[in-house]
Order: C-alpha cells, then sequence, then structure tokens
C-alpha cells in the first residue's frame, strides 16, 4: 500500500477537505460543525494564520487536522480539530498528522493544546485519549481535553 505522506495544507486543497468534512457531516454525530461548508470558507479559514495539515495518498486527501487560537482559552493554549475520511480510520492518520501538528504548535510557542469533543462522539474521546489527552473541563455535551506540549 503507497504510503501516507503529511504535509502542510495549501489553498488548492480547500476543495477535497472540504468535500471530506461534508461527507463526516452528513453522517452525523461525531462534529459540532452542522452545515455543509465550501471550499472557499475553508480556505477562509485557512488565512486565519492557523496550522493546518493534511494526509494524503498519491493525492488523494485522506484527513486533515489544524490548530489555532481561541478567545475562550489562555494565549499559550489552542484549539485542535483532526477530522479523517471515511473508510479510513485505523491506518495511522490521526497519528501521523498529530506528531506533525504537535511540533508546528510548540514550534508556534503554545504550550498546551484543547481539544472539545462531544460526549456522543467516542471516537473522538478515544483518539485524543490515545495521544496523551486528559479530561480537564466537562459541560452538558462536551468535554475538554487538554495536551501539554
Amino acid at each position: 500500500m503507497p504510503e501516507i505522506h503529511i504535509r502542510p495544507a495549501q489553498a488548492f486543497d480547500a476543495g477535497a477537505m472540504a468535500d471530506l468534512l461534508n461527507a463526516i457531516i452528513d453522517r452525523g454525530g461525531t462534529t459540532a460543525i452542522k452545515g455543509p461548508v465550501s471550499g472557499p470558507q475553508l480556505r477562509d479559514w485557512m488565512a486565519q494564520a492557523d496550522i493546518w495539515h493534511v494526509a494524503e495518498r498519491e493525492g488523494e486527501i485522506l484527513g486533515f487536522q489544524w490548530v489555532g487560537p481561541n478567545d475562550k482559552l489562555p494565549p499559550e493554549a489552542c484549539d485542535i480539530a483532526t477530522f479523517v475520511a471515511l473508510g479510513q480510520h485505523g491506518l495511522g492518520v490521526g497519528s501521523r498528522l498529530f506528531e506533525a501538528t504537535k511540533k508546528a504548535a510548540k514550534t508556534a510557542g503554545y504550550t498546551w493544546i484543547n481539544a472539545t469533543i462531544r460526549l456522543v462522539n467516542e471516537g473522538g474521546r478515544a483518539y485524543y485519549g490515545s495521544r496523551g489527552f486528559e479530561d480537564w473541563q466537562q459541560d452538558g455535551e462536551r468535554v475538554s481535553k487538554r495536551y501539554t506540549l
């Protein structure tokens, strides 16, 4: 099987990333994003100086991950979001993305990463837990996990 390659996301990736995310949104149950997103909308999000990585194999986007600031967090912390294409779980996509993302976040000056996950998203909670994120806050429908860089 061809190797999975991790690289910084580029504006030209936004359409494929939107398609991947829209499939996840359509399936429901894991992301807090409710409506479809467009390539131009993702390009706008990417332009906000966040750190974005994609996982690809033979030019196909298998997943993407970003970290960026959140007004509800201290400046030394960033939020993270991870999206892996349907049918591509268990191949190491998320693990490889996180290795690149945590290095970039540390280089950017962050000291910890926050992941806020819907409680019904068992896969997301397991993914972040297996990376070493620890629960630090919970509300009625979500848990926030912290990873110290």
